[in-house]
């Protein structure tokens, strides 16, 4: 993930000079006042979009398809309504919602829910109110798909979290046990930060109860529940400052409350930290369930519990690589997918939508989050381009 404060001491001439390609290219981006109050009509003229968001780039297995399904600004974490209304949170200020109508595939409209919030990426849906979470404080916002046009003012639901926003992202969603949960992630680079850093917790509905669930995980941005053991399974994305090839991020499945995944001591299950591992023994921590790649900063994770896509796909895991920042070759910049067999064990990952990255110099996109709709299509979140693409299957 980009971080707040760059180690250019540390960084080739080519990394800078790719940082400075991201955020040139950067404005390319969608702007918030595009939106207007009341609703945004969106685009139909689907080859029009395909052509502005280059698609054709983009590689899918047989008998997939790619197209823009909505523009909106910086978007990442999604969350999806019974009725089909998704939210999308930024790491800007703005919490937008994407609708479609006639539940045709293709969104009709985008609304502004909230603006003025600090970094607003995540956004959870329960009993018809919309979660925020935010750097530091998790909002509500209640009967938000009545009011859509004219959104309620958010209310705070819990604001104890850190205020510290290096890794101060929040994803956040409900699991199987009606609980909210968040990631607070490690304040650095590298360091031995006291709790709650460097964990994953949970709280109730009404911002009580909070407790820390799993630690050991330097930055999470995205998880999911295993759709037949309820289990947790989130990604975690590896330190920096130790190479272009380690630590790798890491898919972890944590089977119980109280895991420990091994950071700051312990990276991808088997390599010691240089400063931190000493007198350490990777065995006392839970190793990760698949290595992801060194630096693709696995972001956004979800099980596939669609009926369009093959048989083979069910209960897949697909995860959004956002791409390295600051690797001497950039890598990641895509979504790729983890099949899971009937016995539950789990295929290495491998490509499943790529293309973002060109000649490994040309970025096209970032892929942040990824979302099942109702009908079974798949959703790629784009805050680079500012979109997000819906992916079908015929």
């Amino acid at each position: 993930m980009i971080h707040s404060i760059f180690s250019f001491k540390k960084l080739t001439q080519s990394s800078v000079a790719f940082i400075l390609i991201l955020l040139m290219s950067s404005c390319n981006n969608k702007n918030t006042s595009d939106i207007k109050s009341g609703g945004t009509d969106v685009s139909q003229n689907t080859d029009s979009l395909f052509k502005k968001y280059n698609l054709d780039k983009i590689k899918l297995p047989a008998g997939f398809k790619a197209e823009v399904y909505a523009e909106v600004p910086k978007a990442r974490s999604m969350c999806v309504s019974p009725n089909g209304t998704v939210f999308v949170g930024t790491k800007e200020k703005t919490v937008y919602a994407v609708t479609d109508e006639n539940h045709d595939g293709k969104a009709d409209k985008v609304y502004i829910l909230a603006t003025g919030m600090n970094a607003p990426n995540g956004v959870a849906f329960r009993d018809g109110s919309l979660y925020i979470g935010t750097i530091s404080t998790i909002y509500r916002m209640d009967s938000i798909e009545s009011r859509l046009s004219n959104p309620p003012a958010p209310v705070v639901v819990y604001d104890k979290y850190p205020t510290l926003t290096h890794h101060g992202n929040k994803f956040i969603a409900f699991g199987p046990d009606g609980k909210l949960y968040a990631p607070i992630g490690a304040p650095c680079n590298i360091c031995d930060s006291p709790k709650p850093f460097a964990s994953i917790t949970r709280i109730n509905p009404d911002g009580t109860g909070f407790e820390i669930y799993a630690s050991g995980i330097r930055d999470c941005v995205g998880f999911d529940w295993n759709p037949v053991t309820k289990q947790l399974w989130f990604t975690d994305n590896g330190r920096d400052e130790l190479g272009d090839d380690i630590p790798a991020d890491e898919l972890n499945n944590a089977t119980k409350a109280g895991m420990n995944f091994g950071y700051p001591y312990c990276h991808e299950g088997d390599i010691l930290d240089p400063e931190y591992g000493k007198g350490k023994s990777c065995l006392d921590y839970t190793p990760p369930v698949k290595k992801l790649g060194a630096h693709v900063a696995s972001l956004g994770m979800r099980f596939y519990t669609g009926s369009m896509f093959p048989a083979d796909y069910k209960n897949a895991i697909f995860i959004a690589e956002h791409g390295s920042w600051n690797r001497s070759t950039p890598i990641g910049y895509r979504v790729v997918v983890a099949k899971m067999d009937n016995n539950g064990i789990l295929s290495d990952p491998v490509p499943f939508a790529d293309g973002w990255l060109q000649n490994t110099t040309s970025v096209n996109g970032r892929p942040v989050d990824v979302q099942t709709l109702q009908d079974g299509s798949l959703l790629i979140s784009d805050d680079y381009k500012g979109a997000i693409y819906r992916i079908s299957y015929k």
